[in-house]
């Protein structure tokens, strides 16, 4: 799944972060590749750097290079207060981001180079989940992420801008189907840093109801004060003391899980 906006500060990262400290909640194995040159998925998930090949460095070398052999563990999982039901660890890696993978955030790449993250996450194995944290544009790294996706989850704030961006990243879905990834489908919208008691963002939300009927999914994740806090500690939001941190972490399960059984009721009508 890549998680993607055309329009930067909306908090894409922290909903990419927010899902993977759900899934390391549920037990769901899952690799987060931070394919964002700024590397901020991969701050955020305490990441010790090591001899791990970058994935910029990866992607250069697609068709020989070994994605599972270079993921690093997430910082979270050794923090992790509790542990599976079958006594292990939480399984949360890490493709490393950096900014050597921006000499393919460019338009012109050709089919070829779109399918390099493609043949790296083929040879991946051991994962329920993967979550592509995209940076927030249409040049090649988001549409190689769009490439190796199923599906791609949107990310946008209840504001003027963010939803008229939310819709032309809809119209380039549809095109980018059309001509490279037949099987690619949005996933939903996520609102995110919803202010409930702004008149301005519950206007938006409801224009987005109108606009996107039921892909705009529920629930929507709330401002949260103390999320750069959070970040800035390296942290997940599911092991952090308070109450709205609590409530943060149901928000992102409640969401994790709406995506997780919408994939599901389309695995199941495309079979049939």
């Amino acid at each position: 799944m890549s998680i993607s906006s055309l329009k930067g500060g909306v908090g894409k990262t922290s909903v990419t972060l927010g899902l993977a400290s759900a899934a390391m909640s549920a037990g769901i194995p899952t690799l987060v590749v931070d394919l964002d040159p700024h590397a901020d998925a991969t701050t955020g998930l305490g990441v010790q750097a090591g001899d791990q090949t970058d994935i910029g460095r990866l992607l250069k070398n697609a068709r020989r290079g070994d994605l599972a052999a270079n993921v690093a563990p997430s910082g979270w999982v050794s923090n992790a207060v509790k542990r599976g039901s079958n006594g292990t660890a939480p399984v949360l890696d890490v493709a490393i981001g950096s900014a050597y993978s921006g000499i393919y955030d460019r338009p012109d790449l050709g089919k070829r180079d779109l399918r390099r993250l493609s043949m790296l996450l083929e040879r991946v194995e051991d994962y329920r989940l993967v979550l592509i944290d995209c940076p927030p544009s249409l040049n090649g790294l988001t549409r190689m992420a769009w490439t190796a996706s199923n599906r791609v989850l949107l990310v946008a704030e209840p504001g003027l801008f963010s939803v008229a961006g939310t819709e032309r990243t809809m119209r380039a879905i549809e095109l980018f189907k059309n001509e490279f990834a037949p099987n690619l489908t949005p996933a939903g919208i996520v609102a995110n840093r919803v202010r409930t008691g702004s008149n301005e963002h519950t206007f938006r939300l409801n224009e987005m109801k109108q606009m996107f009927g039921d892909l705009l999914l529920s629930p929507t994740i709330a401002e949260q004060a103390n999320w750069q806090q959070i970040q800035g500690a390296a942290h997940a939001v599911h092991h952090w003391p308070g109450e709205s941190a609590k409530q943060a972490a149901g928000y992102f399960d409640d969401l994790l899980r709406a995506l997780l059984d919408s994939g599901r009721m389309r695995n199941r009508v495309a079979r049939r």
